[in-house]
């Protein structure tokens, strides 16, 4: 029996939002360059989980991950204003679209050249989607494609390192003679200095009007997405359902959305909360053995994607800068 029984929801609780409250202390900690916030919500739950301390299913879970979760999407999404994309966009949108590409062509490649085990297709749809759109992406097709939760740790897990080495892979190319000599880039050239905001810039602040009215439109996207997933027979899909209305409202109103503050820093509690009851419901044997394997696959997806991008730059004359900013997009 673990130390904090299944049905202690308030101490649980309490863990939930402790690891969620790590997850954010290190994301603003030198250390995050190497390994972000979710690698260390997600170890220290499967920790707590299998050294016994907390248990590995309980209702409080339950309740991240059906209410938590859904509401934390709209959250992340109420700013995604298309417009601004293709407007403002340049030739890092045309570098994003080719290194799309190279992530389909490197997961669909690497599944038949790695043994990804026995839920190999559900990695390869997942991995594809968290290179191409992000966390979001990853959450809501493995919760489409019923990923378990000890895979999910895994393959999330096994990203994080992947994704820094490619991160400074594209960092390191401007200064390789070679990519200098075959992808020139006048943005580099005339960059004399990089101005980063101040902390002060970053700081969302939550105001309780904003707070109150994001949580009743998010509350409100997940009752309709909730309805029309059941009505349709596809209730895995439900966070689809989510994301699709999002987005449509965001560019319905993006004037009025854009206004909100605080809504991302929610977002991303939510999620960190459902992070943590992943690491708490993984299998440490299952999350050793397989971590290696998914590795090397998302190391090789990153390499194919690097190339087609790079064949696509020369190909369509896209500055370097441009470039390397929509392949790390």
């Amino acid at each position: 029996m673990p130390i904090i029984s299944a049905d202690s929801t308030t101490a649980l609780a309490a863990i939930i939002f402790g690891l969620a409250w790590l997850g954010f202390w290190i994301d603003g900690k030198p250390i995050s360059r190497i390994v972000p916030g979710v690698p260390w919500v997600i170890g220290v739950g499967l920790v707590l989980s299998n050294t016994g301390v907390i248990p590995g299913d309980a209702p409080a879970y339950g309740f991240v991950g059906q209410y938590l979760l859904p509401l934390g999407v709209p959250f992340l999404l109420f700013k995604a204003n298309l417009r601004s994309v293709f407007t403002d966009g340049g030739w890092v949108l045309p570098a994003f679209a080719i290194s799309s590409v190279g992530v389909c062509a490197g997961a669909i490649s690497g599944f038949f050249i790695f043994n990804l085990g026995p839920e190999a297709a559900e990695i390869t749809g997942t991995y594809a989607a968290a290179f191409v759109g992000g966390v979001v992406n990853f959450v809501a097709v493995s919760e489409a494609v019923e990923m378990s939760p000890t895979q999910f740790s895994v393959a999330l897990s096994a990203s994080a390192p992947a994704s820094i080495l490619g991160l400074l892979v594209l960092a390191t190319l401007p200064a390789i003679p070679f990519i200098r000599r075959h992808f020139p880039s006048e943005i580099i050239d005339n960059a004399d200095r990089i101005v980063t905001p101040g902390a002060a810039d970053l700081a969302p602040r939550f105001l309780p009007d904003h707070v109150a009215l994001g949580i009743t439109l998010s509350l409100a996207i997940c009752a309709v997405s909730s309805y029309i997933s059941n009505l349709l027979g596809l209730g895995s899909y439900n966070l689809f359902f989510i994301t699709l209305i999002t987005v449509v409202l965001a560019n319905i109103a993006p004037r009025q959305l854009a206004k909100l503050e605080g809504d991302f820093a929610l977002g991303m509690l939510c999620m960190y909360a459902f992070f943590a009851i992943i690491g708490a419901g993984t299998d440490a044997i299952s999350f050793i053995y397989s971590a290696p394997v998914l590795f090397f696959y998302c190391s090789y997806m990153l390499g194919v994607q690097f190339v087609v991008l790079l064949l696509g730059a020369k190909l369509l004359k896209i500055d370097l800068a441009a470039a390397l900013i929509g392949g790390a997009a």
